[in-house]
């Protein structure tokens, strides 16, 4: 386990991406649990298996394909992540955001960043897709922030600034495509921890006091990551189950990737028409 990258091991690895694909990505993309079957709209695409990059962190868990898949979608050249690690799988928080840090070296601008989430809003039925407007890094609070550890100043700043870490205006364009497709414009807090456990009643109510509507295991780090290195974000989650504030309901992943289904058409409309407006 890595707890610091060098700025010559992310570029050994965006080399080793640089030799498989001719491809030179301005967009990239990281697909949550149950939604990578997105990448399948990819055109003219390079597929690299996450083992053949040298530091990157494997997929470990069910409904993570763990392929890198370069190409063209709605004409945009785009870096789309099947899978992603996550801190409960044993890794650091350092190579949690590699995968950022390259795409950033390899010239990628715009992160477009999903998930499956479960509800904490009452309001949210699985299915339902929800944007993230901010997030709640309860992961990182205590210590596990992703830019602890030397600054690489040819990123970016010590201290970056986070009040707007989510783009508001790829939010405002997302929300239009939205509307125009009739799907539900949810736009919440979306909160990340540690996981693997799925959150008690006690927990959730505790998270909907403080003001998330939506908590997952991921995404946070990754974005952290993306706006200390300039790179401008999209966050979508996919609710994939019911707020369980009362105890009444079980939690499996058997569901999150169920909700997948549901979700990815939802999501392939959405980003699709962004990138078709896009510049």
């Amino acid at each position: 386990m890595k707890d610091f990258f060098t700025l010559e091991e992310i570029d050994e690895v965006a080399d080793a991406i640089k030799a498989r694909t001719n491809i030179h990505p301005r967009i990239g993309m990281i697909l949550g649990s149950g939604l990578g079957e997105l990448a399948n709209s990819v055109e003219m695409a390079d597929h690299i298996s996450y083992g053949d990059l040298p530091y990157w962190p494997m997929s470990t868990v069910h409904g993570h394909a763990g392929k890198l898949v370069i190409g063209l979608l709605e004409n945009q050249p785009v870096i789309v992540m099947q899978g992603r690690a996550h801190y409960y799988e044993g890794y650091s928080m350092a190579e949690i955001g590699l995968p950022v840090r390259v795409m950033q070296r390899l010239g990628v601008e715009m992160l477009i960043v999903t998930n499956a989430a479960g509800a904490i809003n009452p309001d949210f039925e699985p299915g339902d897709v929800m944007f993230i407007s901010d997030h709640i890094a309860l992961i990182g609070m205590t210590g596990n922030n992703p830019l602890r550890g030397p600054n690489l100043d040819e990123l970016g700043q010590r201290f970056p600034d986070m009040s707007q870490a989510y783009d508001r205006k790829l939010l405002k364009m997302a929300l239009k495509i939205a509307e125009e497709n009739q799907i539900k414009p949810n736009v919440g807090v979306y909160v990340a921890l540690s996981g693997p456990s799925f959150e008690t009643p006690a927990d959730l109510r505790f998270m909907r006091v403080i003001g998330a509507d939506a908590v997952g295991m991921s995404t946070v780090p990754e974005v952290i990551v993306a706006v200390h290195g300039g790179t401008k974000v999209l966050g979508i989650s996919g609710i994939s189950n019911k707020a369980n504030l009362d105890g009444d309901t079980v939690t499996s992943h058997e569901e999150v990737l169920e909700s997948g289904r549901v979700l990815v058409p939802k999501l392939t409309k959405i980003i699709k028409g962004l990138l078709s407006k896009i510049d």
